[in-house]
């Protein structure tokens, strides 16, 4: 492709979208609901533009909907539809995926859904509130408040109240009104704090109201009595969930991620689950009649807990969590490609799972110290024992199973951490030099191939080195500790542990003895790497630099092999593809880039809408994984190389990159629901692949592997024991009660109240196959005998066939008949091991009959020379691929 002018990009040729991992929740409360068929509990969480469907009893994630205009608000369900609202519209989708109305008519964005029965009730920020025909999309009722003097801030309908709603305001007072004959009823004070949650009670005309000032009122609206009262002291009351299982027990969430448990009998705090969530809990909700709480909150996470403790307390049954913050680095895990490590903003350190969800892993969070005791000794708060951010890891699986595997960098932190995938926690060690200055900082690491070393740069110039499975210090590169007047961007080893690389700030890419950390030549580049990435297995090291352009140096012959630009932002990561052909990169330009190494050449670019800041290439070479700005998730891009031919050009320097689509969350095949209509449009394979095959039958061998053995299997399964005799007749003859003496009739057996006299039906000459095979002998069509006799077992099936000769009740034109219907089954190539069977059992029976008549004998022929046909064209087929399979076991390649 040559580059005269400006060329539009069609996007991808390499890559496409595929998934997208670690996305569940956000500041939207959840909308539970039932589904009477599965007997099941369902879970809908809103992800930016789409909703999702979990089940309760799994968390597997069972529909994603399709994507709205802007981001989802709100949301809410009934029986039959989730409702969402993005802006100032609202969606109802059905099957939980796609748009069946839309409902117009707000002026300001929907903040508050309340489904009620063929009704659903809206709010919006302006003060409207609509009341809307489900079915229809009518606007039913309008209701404007004055937002200075009823702003609109909770909504919900009391139980048993006909047509009622009850609305709260930020500004404290609440309203009960009747939807149908748009009248306000009555008109609660309230309690001076704006009104933040309304919730209903398991008692009827009793209600929770929650309070930004952290007061939860429990309120009877019937008499306008307060019950009792509770202070919450973490803040404003973000949810309210009451037991419906028994114990009264009543559940509050509040901003800090914090969940307090009162007990409505004894007025008092039973327990408190602190820390439940990292952020505010958006949504809080017992399952009726189970002792599960579902909560959601911002920290992207949904958690089931279960009260099952001594005292009333609550534990973590199961969750689905992803980062609360946005990823920062990732990389891919071991060798089979089939988890990608993540760390966060949020300083944790996450596994997701390119298969299943139930393998994703939480590493947890960094500490500065592990143990209790040395905590409460030291005095330090939860947030200031927690580590920062990471801004870098190592990982190895070699030894995975012996020690750590992981080495991570944190944020302004000289220490380095390490981790372990398989305990799924932190290690004991903190790998920190012991001569170094405080204000140092640990910038770059890298992990041997065997597992067993660290490499760590830091900012002072430092490159160290430690033993994993100790924790010690076994030196360092250069003279006076100092492998860089600068500081250290990059730091590897290659694959036999023979040469140590590392680039630094002073514009140097060096090459060291690993063993004895002496260092053998240097090279000077043309401008400060900000990265370094090595692909062990072909040598080369790519150096990503501050210029926006990109080296490749082969550490064998230790010379610049490839110099690539094209990028207008710093480059934030770059991968290797396995076999080291393809350097992806990705920069703040907001492009992803893939450089050909062998001709030199950009052959793959397209934009996202979002910075990528992490690019990770899976060592199976299937799937391409990025993290983006502002994002928490891990987007999968599939590779079309490895699913058919892709042809690759080198691209102009001019080309113009068009805009891929992030890719979204799949629902799980093995949860999701089946309704009638997705089960009309699933794929229907067809009867025959092309008219030249050969197809065997789809039933069991059983039915055509013993008709050839009929006597034998008949004669094994004769029984051992002769048949029994009847039972003998009672000496004294029972008699019925009552004032007439009357003989009880003895009880018959099974076979004895069958009747003893024969139908027509039974005395017919002819059975349904026989009159089916007379009828395509006319018609030439033999589908529908071929259909008798597959639903025939091999009993039966020797039966129909003996009763097709004269002598069995049958004609000679059902012989023809049935050697014509054969000669269409091998012509069609169908059920090819069912006609030869059929034809061999047919052939037992009447052969010595077929010999005297000339007709059948003549179709016989014919038949006969098909079969020779037919078997030597799979012959020459099975001779062939033998042949071939020989040469490949035997030649030398």
């Amino acid at each position: 492709m040559s580059g005269g002018g400006n060329l539009a990009g069609g996007g991808s040729s390499l890559f496409s979208g595929f998934r997208v991992l670690g996305l569940y929740s956000n500041h939207v409360p959840h909308a539970p609901r039932y589904h009477k068929k599965h007997r099941e509990f369902y879970l809908v969480t809103a992800v930016g533009k789409r909703f999702h469907t979990y089940n309760v009893n799994r968390l597997g994630i069972v529909a994603v909907s399709n994507s709205l205009s802007d981001d989802i608000s709100c949301v809410a369900a009934d029986r039959m539809l989730v409702f969402a609202a993005a802006g100032r519209d609202i969606s109802a989708f059905a099957r939980n995926k796609e748009v069946v109305m839309r409902y117009h008519g707000h002026k300001q964005e929907v903040r508050l859904l309340l489904p009620l029965g063929d009704q659903l009730i809206s709010a919006d920020s302006g003060g409207d509130v609509i009341v809307w025909d489900v079915q229809d999309g009518d606007v039913y009722l309008r209701l404007q408040f004055d937002p200075t003097s009823f702003d609109v801030s909770a909504m919900m309908h009391p139980s048993t109240y006909l047509n009622k709603v009850l609305l709260g305001s930020s500004q404290g007072a609440l309203q009960l009104w009747n939807i149908k004959t748009s009248k306000l009823l009555f008109t609660f004070p309230g309690w001076s704090a704006g009104v933040t949650v309304l919730q209903q009670s398991p008692a009827v005309d009793v209600v929770g109201v929650g309070m930004a000032t952290g007061r939860i009122v429990i309120h009877n609206i019937r008499l306008d009595e307060k019950l009792m009262s509770f202070t919450q002291d973490w803040g404003p009351i973000s949810s309210l969930a009451f037991r419906t299982d028994g114990p009264p027990i009543m559940a509050s969430g509040s901003p800090q991620g914090h969940i307090a448990f009162w007990d409505l009998e004894r007025r008092q705090l039973v327990t408190q689950q602190r820390h439940a969530h990292s952020t505010a809990i958006a949504g809080a909700t017992f399952l009726h009649g189970e002792p599960l709480l579902v909560t959601n909150g911002a920290d992207n996470a949904i958690k089931v807990w279960i009260f099952d403790q001594e005292g009333g307390g609550a534990r973590l049954l199961r969750s689905r969590q992803g980062h609360s913050a946005p990823p920062t680095t990732i990389s891919h895990y071991g060798n089979d490609g089939k988890n990608i490590l993540s760390a966060g903003q949020d300083g944790t350190l996450q596994s997701f799972s390119t298969v299943h969800e139930r393998f994703n892993k939480n590493l947890g969070h960094g500490s500065i110290n592990k143990k209790k005791e040395q905590k409460k000794k030291k005095g330090l708060s939860y947030e200031e024992l927690r580590l920062p951010a990471i801004t870098a890891f190592s990982s190895a699986a070699a030894r995975q199973s012996d020690w750590d595997g992981i080495v991570a960098c944190h944020r302004g932190r000289l220490a380095t951490t390490t981790w372990n995938f398989q305990r799924c926690t932190m290690g004991v060690h903190h790998l920190q030099p012991p001569d170094a200055q405080r204000s140092t900082v640990a910038t770059a690491v890298s992990i041997t191939s065997c597992g067993n070393f660290a490499l760590i740069g830091s900012s002072c110039g430092r490159v160290d080195v430690y033993n994993l499975q100790s924790g010690l210090h076994r030196g360092c590169y250069g003279d006076n500790n100092k492998a860089h007047s600068g500081a250290v961007r990059g730091v590897a080893t290659d694959t036999l542990n023979q040469l140590t690389l590392t680039s630094g700030s002073d514009w140097l890419l060096k090459f060291w003895r690993f063993k004895s950390r002496k260092q053998e030549e240097q090279l000077k580049l043309i401008a400060a790497p900000a990265s370094m990435m090595l692909h062990r297995d072909s040598g080369m090291l790519a150096l990503a630099l501050d210029d926006f352009s990109l080296l490749v140096v082969d550490i064998e012959t230790r010379r610049v092999v490839r110099k690539f630009s094209g990028h207008h932002g710093n480059i934030n990561d770059m991968t290797f593809s396995p076999d080291g052909r393809w350097l992806v990169t990705v920069a703040m330009d907001c492009t992803i880039r893939t450089w050909d190494l062998p001709s030199g050449s950009l052959v793959d670019c397209f934009l996202v809408a979002m910075a990528p800041v992490g690019v990770s290439l899976s060592p199976t070479g299937d799937f391409l994984a990025t993290a983006h700005v502002d994002s928490l998730g891990v987007y999968l891009w599939t590779n079309k190389s490895l699913c058919g031919p892709v042809g690759l050009r080198p691209l102009p320097a001019d080309y113009q990159p068009s805009v891929e689509t992030l890719p979204g969350v799949m629902a799980d095949q093995s949860e999701q629901e089946v309704t009638s209509e997705e089960a009309d449009d699933t794929y229907q394979s067809a009867e025959q692949l092309g008219a030249e095959l050969v197809t065997l039958s789809p039933l069991p061998e059983s039915r055509w592997k013993s008709l050839l053995h009929l006597d034998a299997i008949k004669k094994r399964n004769k029984p051992l024991a002769p048949p029994a005799a009847p039972t003998a007749a009672p000496f004294f003859l029972p008699t019925l009660p009552g004032l007439t003496p009357r003989f009880a009739s003895p009880t018959a057996t099974k076979e004895e109240e069958q009747s003893k006299v024969l139908s027509w039906g039974a005395l017919a000459q002819r059975s349904e196959v026989s009159m089916a095979l007379e009828e395509s002998l006319q018609s030439g069509c033999f589908h529908r005998p071929l259909a008798l006799l597959k639903d025939c077992g091999p009993a039966a099936l020797s039966v129909e066939l003996t009763c097709l000769s004269p002598e069995g009740g049958g004609a000679s034109n059902l012989l023809l008949a049935f050697i014509k219907m054969i000669d269409s089954m091998l012509a069609s190539g169908r059920d090819f091991d069912l006609a030869h069977a059929y034809l061999a059992l047919f052939l037992k029976l009447h052969l010595r009959m077929l010999a005297q008549d000339a007709v059948t004998m003549e179709a016989l022929l014919r038949l006969s020379s098909r079969l020779e046909a037919g078997w030597a064209e799979l012959r020459a087929s099975f001779n062939q691929s033998l042949c071939l399979l020989s040469y490949a076991k035997s030649a030398l390649l």
